[in-house]
């Protein structure tokens, strides 16, 4: 099984942030980087760097370096108290700074944003971050819709507000108790997961849940900014996916003009649920980007 504690090589580092270090696993490219070309990889709500541990080895091993994150505000990542700071707008301009510290020195970046994390991707490409090629995956068009990730978050900001992170953590972990699924997962990622949430920043949560909650559709602006810089785009999604549905992500990538990829029997985290499957399709997808 693939999860958030799957073996890779890549090393903890912090790099540089407006609201101080920004939590990283870097991995460098196998072989000699010719390609001198990064992968950032910017993770969703409640989620982490770890979410790509199953995907960091074979993109270095394909001669690509490897960054996954931490966003403001999630794990190991510092994060201000202003919750408004976490919509997609603001966390986009931070996104667009590191983009720009890594290109620097003359590095390419393909960037891949999951779920929220797509959101915040788009933000940055508004802010002017100079990329290589765009990958939205599990990401929709605008706000998400109605269904019970939507549900969730509206019961899980009262709790919040009333019992705090920890309370909400338990709130979690009963839902949990309640699948199958979960029962038969390794006590070290259920430990996991436990820790992760609860370190999260209550204005993280709060802010990026408004986020999913009130996020305008842009995607006519995004494919005027692709288009006006020449950056090529990727939708990929599972034909499962229970957040926005694969046919919203489908219509958002022709809006874009962008490529479209589904991944059968997937939900919405293909990067822990396929990984290999995913990978397969990202790596042909990026080399053609980078050879025209």
């Amino acid at each position: 099984m693939h999860s958030q504690i799957s073996p890779h090589r890549a090393q903890r580092v912090d790099l540089p942030g407006r609201y101080g270090t920004i939590a990283a696993l870097r991995a460098p490219a196998l072989g000699d980087d010719t390609m001198r070309t990064t992968v950032l990889l910017v993770p969703g709500y409640t989620g982490s760097k770890e979410d790509f541990a199953p995907m960091i080895d074979p993109i270095a091993d394909a001669g690509f370096e490897v960054v996954g994150i931490d966003l403001p505000g999630q794990q190991d990542s510092q994060g201000p108290d202003d919750e408004a700071l976490y919509r997609p707008g603001p966390l986009g301009s931070v996104l667009a700074e590191l983009i720009g510290k890594i290109a620097a020195d003359g590095r390419k970046v393909v960037l891949l944003g999951h779920s929220y994390g797509g959101l915040v991707c788009r933000a940055a490409v508004f802010a002017g971050a100079p990329v290589a090629g765009l990958t939205l995956m599990s990401s929709g068009p605008s706000e998400l819709p109605a269904g019970d990730r939507r549900t969730v978050l509206e019961v899980g900001e009262h709790v919040l507000a009333e019992q705090g992170v920890e309370g909400t953590q338990r709130l979690n972990e009963l839902r949990a108790q309640q699948t199958p699924a979960y029962a038969v997962l390794p006590q070290e990622l259920k430990d996991f997961y436990r820790t992760r949430f609860l370190k999260s920043q209550p204005a993280a949560l709060l802010g990026m849940g408004n986020g999913l909650r009130y996020e305008p559709d842009q995607v006519a602006k995004l494919a005027r900014a692709l288009r006006s810089s020449g950056t090529p785009c990727l939708v990929v999604c599972g034909d499962a996916d229970d957040a926005w549905t694969p046919a919203a992500q489908r219509d958002m990538a022709e809006r874009l003009d962008a490529d479209f990829a589904v991944l059968p029997g997937v939900m919405h985290s293909p990067n822990t649920e396929a990984p290999l499957d995913l990978i397969a399709t990202l790596l042909p997808t990026w080399r053609a980007w980078l050879s025209s």
